[in-house]
């Protein structure tokens, strides 16, 4: 027999919150409650003593002592936080105590902005419930959330403080207030957790509200939204069993929207929904609206371990230990009729980054339609089309009133911030309310743009606006764009959510997406529309589209943060997933698999793969890096290998060439063979001759790579990787180095066993090669040389190179090679041929730090090197014992159970590999002071990476040409955060030097 839910019932952390699914194998005991409240109390009096209770809000984690001796209680830190209109419980707001959203209502309340009046429970109380949730974390049954002792009371006084702002009573079957439950993190995190709004009605309440703002229609429209979404998130019910009720009610009365369903309809979807809670979990929907309270409470805070925050956490690098605040608010209804909306409007626009106000909203609807993309929305300003009509549907059409308390509102928070503003608002019965304000997540270009513009208008230094723009952002620059010469074949139109343009196969949900990516394929994701589940799917595509939605919906807003190009609200689409079809228009379809391409920034959807050109760099990204290079202290190198990559990294900045590898150049087919050969060498005259093949293409190779670097250095690797990489596998392949060779194919696939190493990344490879077979070394020394005395004799200018050794890891082993290289280079310089231009070949011998010993006896190293480079990717896999070619099969359970924040190939181990690098550092330029030092790996345009970089004194990061931009904003953070760190060690405060 089912018993009711005490009030005072501890509530489980893992859901079902209260009421257990019928499916579990074990349901909890719970106390029978109090009986329904009395139909007549006052605001100011209903909540203290909980209307007709004698029991407490939330039960106390421990009972008082009843002791007659004194004891000395610890007093319970302080967890909720009031806030209304002129008024704020924080005096000093912050976003880690209050979240990103209490913190900005509490501020918008300081300054007495519409703000619908509420409390705040903090995220120390969210650190504290997981805290105690974790110790249970083996168990198998849902661990008790037992709420600290003084939350009780706290609740009770806010929520008797609302009642008396709002002039309602929070359960009254007369008055009712209702309210909504909301997550905010510190970082904002849109759509990653739960919301639940009108909490508190109930079949008494939903009368009563009907009677009070005499209209039953949308009374009933807010009771079947709460049921939906209470079991959607406390419950833990799929939103499909709901939205298909809600479907098949439209259908039978005949209803293009949710708001034009009749009082019947919604009263029979609220019947509905109250029948699948009770099949589905066995009881009936709690009607106890203080219950509803505290099992949403309890559920919000637990969406910060649900698996799509988990996810979005992982992307974004967001540590979990930030925790989520709740916020609890009176509710205001944009669905209460023709003269409210509700919608989202940004201070400028987060596409584009022009300066002028952009949103969209709905009438007679609530917050989530617009987030969701149930319906098209609206514009907020008026928009012209060629001809300079005006639909008439824009809110500064619409509604001119409300339209100019939103621009005041726009600019006033803007100026206080200091930032691109995203607001969401609700408007009832005519009067505005502001739900929200936010840093608006934007596209690179509008990131860029808005930095500078607002330095220029005076708002922010160039420091703050460095700051402002993520560096990896900048990649969403660097991305291709259709070229608009190329015929295109366009099939379907929505709206330009996400600029760039993207080719792939079409995937219809994220099991899709994530199958085709694994085999190597760019994908579309195509949705209806998106929702925080679809998240991981998102990041692995390279567009998104979908049929409903606007430039606001959860698709446009996820896609710009991530630099996907996205097409939202294509109506003419329509999705079967089960068949695999995409109908784009009445006369095409694709299926899963076929080829599209989509220009997220004119909203076109095309057959077939289309050609692209390099993104065109706008004014203020110039202006922007040029900022950066006087800011940053660092030199940023590229690492590249052949012309093209060498005159594209200059063209975005690139100072010289970090990281030369020359193993790159031996894959072509014309000089393959020749390696191979070498490589399968029984004596050293078939060696010899093989590389003499190899000497002029080598020469040439270096000779174009240091003609376009005109005088800028260059530093080439010798052969690095296991030679087992150049080995013939297929037959024909075996034929042609025999050929070459003069020897049989049964020779050679002997040698090839041969040689074979069973764990080639720690076998013969590096300077282990050079030491091995001299003569490899030899000949690229050779070729580098004379490239460089080809160079100097045409410019008649000084060429700069030097000779980097690899997988070094003793003094011994780089002064076998060094000696070698100066023989050869001393040769050749001396000759008489050569003398006249000896001089300006400036060439130094320095080598690759990647190896757990050489970082330790970097102090002898330094001796017989002028520079080292840190390989962080060898360096990594040999101080973490992890390869990244396999690393991808763990890593992703490790990110989430937490032993790793982020992937160490991406972003420095500073705790393990960051520490050798330091130690390398400091003990080499023990040695030699003029120690040049450089990073190259993976990570040399990730920010951490580079402000660790900054902070132990390195000279310069190289990184691949496109990430060259980015490297350098980067560097130009770093140099700013250093620079506070001083500031703040002077003045005796603490370091702020945090991005």
């Amino acid at each position: 027999m089912y018993t009711k839910p005490a009030f005072n019932a501890a509530v489980p952390l893992g859901r079902p919150t209260t009421l257990p699914l019928s499916r579990c194998s074990s349901r909890p005991t719970l106390q029978a409650s109090a009986s329904q409240p009395p139909s007549s109390e006052s605001p100011s009096s209903s909540i203290r003593r909980p209307i007709g209770r004698t029991i407490p809000l939330i039960k106390p984690a421990s009972s008082p002592t009843t002791s007659s001796d004194a004891v000395d209680v610890p007093v319970e830190p302080r967890y909720l936080y009031s806030f209304r209109p002129g008024h704020s419980d924080a005096t000093h707001p912050t976003a880690a105590l209050l979240g990103g959203k209490g913190c900005a209502l509490a501020t918008m309340s300081q300054m007495s902005l519409p703000v619908p009046p509420g409390f705040i429970l903090s995220t120390s109380l969210c650190a504290r419930l997981t805290s105690s949730s974790s110790s249970n974390s083996s168990s198998t049954t849902a661990t008790p959330i037992l709420f600290p002792d003084s939350l009780t009371s706290q609740i009770e006084t806010a929520l008797a403080a609302l009642s008396d702002s709002v002039g309602r009573v929070f359960g009254s079957a007369t008055n009712p207030l209702l309210l909504s439950v909301r997550s905010g993190a510190p970082v904002s995190m849109p759509g990653m957790m739960d919301t639940v709004l009108n909490l508190g009605l109930n079949d008494k309440t939903v009368e009563a509200l009907a009677k009070q703002t005499d209209n039953a229609i949308f009374a009933y429209d807010s009771y079947r939204r709460f049921l939906s979404m209470y079991a959607n998130v406390v419950l833990s019910l799929p939103n499909a069993l709901f939205e298909k009720s809600l479907s098949d009610m439209k259908s039978q009365y005949d209803c293009a929207t949710d708001a034009d369903l009749p009082l019947k309809a919604l009263k029979q979807l609220v019947n509905k929904f109250k029948h699948h809670i009770l099949s589905e979990t066995g009881i009936p929907f709690e009607q106890d609206v203080f219950v509803q309270l505290r099992n949403t409470i309890a559920a919000v805070f637990q969406s910060w371990q649900n698996p799509r925050a988990q996810t979005y956490r992982a992307i974004n690098h967001i540590p979990m230990s930030l925790g989520t605040a709740v916020v609890v608010q009176a509710m205001v209804f944009g669905n209460s009729g023709p003269t409210s909306a509700t919608g989202v409007f940004f201070s400028r626009d987060p596409s584009t980054g022009v300066n002028k106000l952009y949103g969209e909203f709905l009438t007679n609807a609530q917050g989530e339609d617009v987030v969701a993309g149930i319906r098209t929305p609206q514009p907020i300003v008026r928009v012209t089309n060629v001809e300079g009509l005006s639909k008439k549907n824009s809110m500064q059409e619409v509604m001119p009133d409300v339209y100019k308390q939103v621009v005041d509102v726009s600019n006033l928070l803007e100026q206080h911030f200091k930032d691109v503003q995203d607001v969401e608002f609700t408007v009832e019965k005519g009067t505005l309310y502001i739900l929200q304000t936010r840093a608006a997540k934007r596209t690179a270009l509008a990131a860029v743009r808005s930095a500078v513009e607002m330095e220029g208008e005076g708002l922010i230094s160039k420091d703050e606006a460095l700051k402002r723009v993520d560096p990896k952002s900048l990649r969403q620059l660097l991305h291709p764009t259709l070229d608009s010469d190329v015929e295109r074949d366009v099939v379907a139109t929505g709206l330009p959510a996400s600029p760039g343009a993207a080719s792939g196969v079409v995937a219809l949900s994220c099991n899709s997406a994530e199958f085709f990516a694994q085999q190597g394929l760019d994908v579309i994701l195509c949705r209806e529309e998106t929702s925080p589940e679809d998240v991981a799917g998102m990041h692995i595509s390279k567009g998104i589209v979908t049929a409903r939605g606007g430039m606001t919906s959860h698709a446009a807003v996820v896609a710009r943060g991530m630099g996907r190009a996205c097409i939202t609200g294509v109506s003419s689409m329509t999705i079967d997933e089960e068949k695999g079809v995409v109908k784009l228009d009445e006369n095409v379809s694709v299926k899963e698999g076929d080829c599209v391409t989509i220009d997220g920034a004119t909203g076109q959807v095309m057959l077939g793969k289309l050609e692209t050109k390099p993104a065109q760099m706008c004014e203020e990204f110039k202006t922007l890096m040029q900022w950066a290079d006087q800011r940053r202290d660092m030199t940023v190198l590229a690492n590249a290998e052949t012309p093209e990559d060498v005159r594209r990294a200059l063209s975005l900045g690139a100072e010289g060439v970090g990281l030369c590898r020359t193993e790159h150049m031996f894959f072509d087919a014309d000089r393959i063979v020749a390696v191979r050969q070498m490589i399968l060498a029984e004596d050293n005259e078939v060696r010899t001759d093989a590389l003499n093949k190899l000497l002029p293409m080598q020469r040439q190779d270096f000779t174009e790579i240091l003609e376009v670097m005109q005088g800028r250095p260059v530093t080439i690797r010798l052969l690095d990787p296991p030679l087992h990489e150049f080995l013939p596998h297929e037959q024909h392949e075996f034929e042609a180095v025999a050929r070459s060779a003069g020897v049989s194919v049964d020779v050679l696939k002997a040698r090839a066993d041969a040689s074979r190493e069973a764990n080639p990344m720690l076998g013969l490879r590096g300077c282990r090669v050079g030491i091995v077979y001299p003569e490899i070394y030899r000949m690229q020394t050779q070729a580098i040389v004379l490239a460089a005395v080809d160079v100097a004799r045409k410019s008649d200018k000084v060429v700069c190179v030097h000779v980097m050794v690899p997988f070094v890891s003793s003094v011994d082993e780089l002064e076998i090679v060094r000696r070698e290289i100066d023989n050869v280079a001393s040769t050749i310089l001396s000759s008489s041929e050569n003398e006249e231009v000896a001089h300006l070949v400036q060439y130094t011998v320095g080598t690759m730090i990647e190896l757990p010993r050489a970082a330790l006896t970097a102090g002898e190293i330094a001796r017989q090197a002028s520079f080292f480079s840190f390989g962080t990717n060898d360096l990594t896999q040999t101080t973490l014992g992890m390869s990244r070619d396999d690393a991808g099969s763990f890593l992703q359970n490790y990110l989430k159970s937490g032993v790793i924040d982020r992937d160490p190939f991406v972003s420095l181990d500073i705790e393990g590999v960051g520490m050798l690098v330091e130690l390398a550092a400091k003990e080499g330029r023990k040695t030699r002071k003029d120690l040049k030092l450089c990073l190259c790996g993976e990570q040399g345009a990730d920010k951490d990476t580079v402000v660790f970089a900054q902070k132990i004194g390195l000279d310069a990061v190289s990184c691949s040409p496109f990430f060259v931009p980015v490297a350098r904003l980067a560097a130009a953070q770093a140099a700013i955060v250093q620079q506070e760190i001083r500031d703040d060690a002077t003045s005796g405060g603490a370091s702020t030097g945090s991005m």
